[in-house]
């Protein structure tokens, strides 16, 4: 009973309160900092692609909308040979921004994706590819990674040591 009277309190009190309306299309809603939108895929500092198709975002994906395959170049880096993003299924949990070890993911405050067919919200990575680094500007994953790619041996990246040698621990 005291809940009841409690709730038509509060809607009593509701009632007397300014409305607020935002005349959408001329004025943009308030977007709190922290706000998950759009997800976009960021490239290097030096423009190759920052995602190395580990399927860590599938995986972490609750609803299954994230869908990618892995191929190699001539060099052996690693990146997706199609990744697609389903928006009508995505939540926008920013859970496969959390998972990606190479920040290639990224959500950013773009909410305006509305479609009248379902088929047009299908994302491929030509249209989730942004041009520039994204929120890290200076990160490259194959700078930093302990792997042996072009102009850099395994141990010659930013704060690694060289690889041990495994005869030398022989007793």
């Amino acid at each position: 009973m005291f809940s009841l009277l409690r709730s038509l309190w509060e809607v009593f009190l509701h009632a007397f309160h300014r409305r607020v309306t935002v005349q959408y299309p001329d004025q943009k809603p308030y977007l709190a900092p922290r706000y998950r939108g759009r997800i976009v895929l960021t490239r290097d500092p030096d423009g190759g692609e920052r995602c190395v198709a580990c399927n860590l975002c599938a995986v972490a994906c609750p609803v299954d909308c994230i869908s990618l395959q892995a191929t190699e170049d001539e060099s052996g880096r690693r990146y997706p040979e199609f990744f697609r993003i389903n928006f009508s299924r995505c939540i926008f949990c920013g859970y496969c921004e959390e998972a990606c070890p190479t920040d290639a993911i990224q959500l950013t405050p773009d909410f305006e994706m509305g479609e009248y067919k379902r088929q047009n919200l299908v994302y491929e990575k030509e249209d989730l590819m942004m041009d520039g680094p994204g929120k890290y500007p200076d990160y490259n994953f194959w700078r930093v990674a302990g792997v042996a790619i072009k102009n850099k041996d395994k141990g010659a990246a930013e704060h690694e040591t060289p690889p041990v040698d495994l005869h030398s621990l022989m007793p």
